[in-house]
């Protein structure tokens, strides 16, 4: 293997791209350690400030335009990127989509996103409190966090605090489904923001938590290189729940 270290630069060759989506409360840092086989290069997609009450889906069509079809490419999110990246996989044409600590449909998220669903909570809480929530919450659920916590801090200290507000609602009222097959699913069993209880995962990391992208970086780096060298057909249906 050799390390293409996720740079987010313009490929100097055509080489095959896969488009990086991070999570809500990070951005490119967080693939700073993601390692790439030769014939790969990476682009960072970054986050806008999402419309008062878009849908993640109308948000995830926004970057259609940053996707070049005319050169082979792959989708890979992490978190909210892997949600996005489920919604875009309808619309394109990707050889493979890989989601990490993420869900494809609603059906995976706990039930707590439900509840706000219907209750309408995060629209009444404002958007500083939002930001100030999710960094202490980020410590306190996902105690994973302390192997790099000056990253975790940094990225979330960047964001917009309306970003971080309105990229809830829009998870929150997300209503997705079903999804494609071409999806493969990386996901951790000690992840607490998404829990794997409801989660029908390709590729189960052991003790992976939310936060895994970066704190169990190596091994992710090698199940990566594997589903890359997989056929890009998965022989199973759509799946839906």
């Amino acid at each position: 293997m050799v390390s293409g270290i996720a740079l987010g630069k313009e490929p100097v060759v055509q080489d095959t791209i896969i488009y990086l989506f991070p999570g809500q409360g990070s951005d490119a840092r967080l693939f700073k350690h993601l390692q790439i086989p030769r014939g790969y290069d990476t682009l960072h997609i970054s986050f806008p400030v999402p419309d008062k009450r878009e849908s993640l889906a109308n948000y995830a069509h926004r970057f259609i335009p940053e996707i070049d079809p005319s050169v082979p490419f792959i989708l890979m999110g992490v978190s909210l990127g892997g949600m996005i990246c489920t919604e875009l996989t309808d619309t394109l044409n990707p050889l493979r989509t890989i989601v990490i600590s993420s869900a494809k449909s609603t059906s995976e998220l706990p039930g707590r996103y439900t509840f706000q669903q219907k209750f309408r909570l995060n629209r009444i809480v404002p958007k500083r409190l939002t930001k100030g929530g999710a960094r202490i919450l980020q410590g306190i659920v996902e105690p994973d966090r302390k192997h790099d916590p000056e990253t975790y801090k940094a990225m979330l200290k960047a964001k917009d605090p309306v970003y971080m507000k309105r990229a809830v609602d829009m998870i929150i009222n997300w209503d997705r489904t079903s999804y494609s097959n071409q999806i493969v699913h990386i996901h951790g069993d000690n992840d607490h923001t998404i829990p794997i209880k409801n989660i029908h995962y390709d590729y189960l990391v052991d003790e992976g938590s939310h936060l895994m992208m970066i704190t169990r970086a190596g091994e992710i780096n090698q199940i990566i290189s594997r589903i890359l060298k997989e056929p890009g057909e998965k022989e199973m249906e759509v799946k839906k729940r």
